[in-house]
């Protein structure tokens, strides 16, 4: 007998509250919960399903926690806990977004998110080499270099060399086949010069053209946010991004802090509906067909490209977000991470506190602020 909804609204909510540490500790969470502690689904089953979720662009932490739900209670079950997976996080992060982008924050609460937003370069580092790690071999090195290269320089164009990537893939895998693989052309639309339409488009780049997850999508909202429609400072962005590694649940609530830049509460649930929606569709629409994905050497092939480019994205994306600091403390602040993360193997949130702590203390010391 299937579980009430209050039982998915509950446990979804649970994982939701506590999911800190990214997509590896989500994983984890959702494992024990539906494989270990209530045995709803089988562990191959599990397996085949954090399989399919990584053939799909967007965040796949959160795709596999509407999967889950959808196979113990079905569409509605998934409905419920992939919104209690994502808003606990979401609410938090919003809340904390109202304090960082007032007018005139308290100069402790500036410093603190300078310097949690100095160290969220070595966070990028670690969380590439990491995922690089297990998958490297030598076949992956063009496509890795090229996303690197893509997330330094081409800010807004990044999505279209992790397409381009995938496709290059596929074209090589069908010619090697003996099948005719015609030139690939990418046309891409891009919105207008600002507001909430612009919003709408980075919210998508965000949650459905993006492969990866995670720190892939930031030079993604960078170039946006930043660089091209000036929603935020530099400084705001890398609060940002360190509020969507310290708060628990996905890092694409990262979007959410730049549609409160734009448009306030309402541009943050606007920017959040966009980016995770996605996720809901893929899975409501494609479950039944997971393992038939998995089956699928075209999708396969296109993803040995794609993923080893948004792994080398992850990377180079720590380029602008050194480039972005201005004071002196915050680049010794990003020396004494970058050693604690990959030197130490220190943990993400405990180095993120600690770096937002020391920019708190060098405010209040009257320390120069970015």
């Amino acid at each position: 007998m299937p579980p009430p909804l209050t039982t998915i609204a509950r446990e979804w909510g649970r994982i939701g509250c506590v999911g800190f540490g990214g997509p590896p500790a989500h994983i984890a969470l959702l494992r024990e919960l539906c494989v270990d502690r209530r045995r709803w689904i089988a562990p191959d089953e599990f397996e085949d399903a954090i399989a399919a979720v990584n053939l799909l662009p967007g965040p796949a932490s959160t795709q596999l926690s509407v999967y889950c739900a959808y196979r113990v209670r079905g569409r509605l079950g998934a409905l419920v806990g992939g919104l209690c997976f994502i808003l606990p996080g979401l609410v938090l992060i919003l809340a904390l977004a109202a304090a960082f982008l007032a007018d005139d924050p308290p100069a402790w609460l500036q410093g603190a998110g300078a310097g949690a937003g100095a160290a969220v370069a070595a966070v990028a580092v670690r969380a590439g080499v990491d995922l690089i790690r297990p998958s490297w071999t030598r076949g992956r090195i063009p496509y890795i270099l090229l996303g690197a290269l893509a997330a330094a320089t081409l800010g807004p164009w990044l999505v279209i060399v992790l397409l381009a990537c995938g496709l290059a893939s596929l074209a090589l895998r069908l010619r090697a086949a003996g099948v005719f693989a015609p030139p690939l052309f990418l046309a891409v639309a891009t919105a207008g010069s600002g507001g909430l339409g612009a919003l709408c488009w980075t919210a998508l780049k965000v949650g459905a053209l993006s492969y990866g997850g995670g720190f892939v999508i930031i030079p993604l909202m960078q170039a946006d946010a930043v660089q091209t429609h000036h929603w935020m400072t530099d400084a705001q962005f890398l609060n940002a991004v360190a509020l969507g590694q310290v708060t628990p649940g996905p890092v694409v609530h990262t979007v959410a802090v730049v549609g409160y830049a734009v448009a306030g509460v309402g541009g943050g649930l606007l920017a959040a509906l966009i980016a995770f929606s996605p996720s809901f569709l893929f899975v409501l629409g494609g479950a039944d067909r997971f393992h038939d994905l998995l089956r699928n050497q075209h999708a396969r092939a296109f993803i040995d490209g794609a993923a080893p480019a948004a792994l080398g994205a992850i990377l180079g994306s720590a380029i602008p977000l050194a480039a972005a600091l201005t004071e002196w403390w915050q680049a010794a602040i990003l020396a004494a991470s970058a050693l604690l993360l990959l030197a130490l193997r220190a943990g993400v949130v405990p180095t993120l506190l600690v770096a937002g702590t020391t920019g708190a203390l060098i405010a209040l010391a009257g320390g120069p602020l970015p």
